[in-house]
């Protein structure tokens, strides 16, 4: 019996006629975005040619740019646990081809306390997203979350709780987003299931295996510590070396293949809007790709200030190192007399670890992003990153502008930090759009199978 979905009715198929993907009609693959952030999933399956019907989540200043972008689709703001938003979002659901998301978790249950994960009241927004797929059955979902979940038999348990008895396959999978041509290494769990009774298999996601092929290595034979690339020997390895080395080979991208155009913005300059003509031209394939269809204009240009402090531990610090890198004497906690934070009371700096001052290396992908702007510095000017650069570096088209909501205060839903570093909480926190991409390619050849199934199963009537 064929599986019957009104989003691939005849009626659906008329709505998306005239839309076009990459100069094609495109197919009648319609998505919603649960926990949608500012809307990484989205902008990966737009790109891979399905029409955004709707995006939820409960930030109002993520979801002022989630509308902002997708003016085609529904913006739900709000709580799904509210009965209000709930409904709204089961109404969009239920005309979805494609349930996609990354709903947070709060606990990992382990094996050794005998509670599944679905049944943890921490992870109740996870079992909304369970709960939004078991009452609307679209024909193929994604979920998507960060590999620490990914442990102590948790995978299985997911596995088990998303193909609700046997409705789904499902399969899980880890990928990483620079094996699929984003300029940084970001690993996530994926699950991808299909309709058990549609003909589909989930796809396996194959990229450029990029990642297990280079490293970047650190030598301490000169007189300060230096940053190296050093690719493995093997055919496939030396081949995507070249591919990284060479600026016009979008399939592996480097930091300054991603960002080198946008070397010369300002320190502290309150405009965060500059004409294209004011920065350089595109240096490699990837620059000119991300500036397609963005105008005349480039903007979350604004870059932090930096004390003075800091400013002279990134000059000791060379491209690609962090806080091991320092001289002791820039490891005092205050260098220049300038006070600033707290003072730990040791007279040296609190912040010893991996995460402390790194600064890219232009020649290979950037490390994973987090949401604060002193999560990674430029390679070669001692500055912080503005919100375009880590968009770049996410694979977030020029086009796409992170704002948020104007209402002042502590709204609902609303994070602390003040709207500059809203725009960088929700840069870093996307899922790479290219890796979602990559994703929706492969999963539309099998809804393609699923709808052809369809047509054959109408035609039959």
């Amino acid at each position: 019996m064929a599986i019957e979905h009104d989003a691939l009715k005849s009626g659906a198929r008329k709505q998306v006629a005239v839309k076009r993907v990459n100069g094609k009609p495109a197919e009648p693959f319609f998505a919603v975005d649960l926990f949608c952030g500012a809307g990484g999933l989205s902008e990966g399956f737009r790109q891979a040619g399905f029409t955004i019907i709707a995006g939820s989540d409960n930030d109002p200043d993520a979801m002022a740019t989630y509308a902002s972008n997708f003016p085609e689709a529904r913006a739900i703001t709000g709580d799904i646990r509210s009965a209000a938003v709930k409904q709204q979002i089961l109404d969009a659901a239920r005309h979805a081809t494609v349930l996609i998301g990354g709903p947070p978790c709060q606990a990992f249950s382990q094996v050794r306390n005998h509670t599944r994960m679905i049944d943890d009241p921490r992870n109740a927004l996870y079992r909304e997203f369970v709960d939004v797929l078991k009452q609307t059955l679209p024909p193929a979902f994604v979920v998507e979350n960060v590999t620490g979940m990914d442990q102590m038999g948790v995978r299985k348990q997911i596995a088990t709780d998303l193909s609700l008895d046997g409705e789904y396959i499902v399969l899980p999978q880890v990928v990483d987003a620079a094996d699929f041509g984003v300029p940084q290494t970001r690993k996530r769990l994926l699950f991808v299931g299909v309709r058990t009774a549609s003909g589909m298999v989930p796809p396996v996601l194959t990229g450029s295996e990029a990642v297990q092929a280079v490293t970047l290595a650190r030598f301490t034979g000169s007189r300060r510590p230096r940053y190296q690339v050093v690719v493995q020997e093997h055919i496939r390895s030396l081949r995507t070396g070249e591919a990284l080395a060479a600026p016009d080979n979008p399939s592996v991208v480097s930091a300054a293949d991603a960002i080198s155009d946008l070397i010369e913005l300002p320190v502290g300059n309150r405009q965060d809007i500059l004409p294209y003509s004011e920065l350089m031209a595109p240096q490699s394939a990837y620059q000119r790709l991300m500036r397609e269809e963005a105008g005349t204009t480039l903007a979350n240009v604004q870059v932090p200030r930096l004390n003075p402090d800091t400013k002279l531990r990134l000059l000791g610090i060379p491209p690609g190192g962090n806080y091991r890198d320092l001289r002791e004497d820039l490891q005092e906690r205050y260098i220049t007399g300038h006070r600033w934070g707290q003072d730990n009371g040791t007279g040296k700096l609190s912040r010893k670890h991996f995460y402390a001052y790194r600064r890219l290396h232009p020649d290979v992908w950037a490390w994973t992003l987090n949401t604060k702007a002193d999560s990674v510095y430029h390679y070669s000017v001692a500055r912080a990153l503005s919100v375009r650069e880590f968009a770049r570096l996410q694979s977030f088209p020029d086009r796409f502008v992170f704002t948020t909501d104007p209402r002042p205060g502590m709204i609902e839903g609303r994070h602390d930090g003040g709207p500059a570093h809203s725009r960088y909480r929700q840069a870093g926190n996307a899922v790479p759009p290219l890796l979602a991409k990559a994703v929706g390619v492969s999963l539309a050849a099998q809804l393609r199978i699923f709808l052809s199934h369809e047509q054959r199963y109408a035609g039959a009537g």
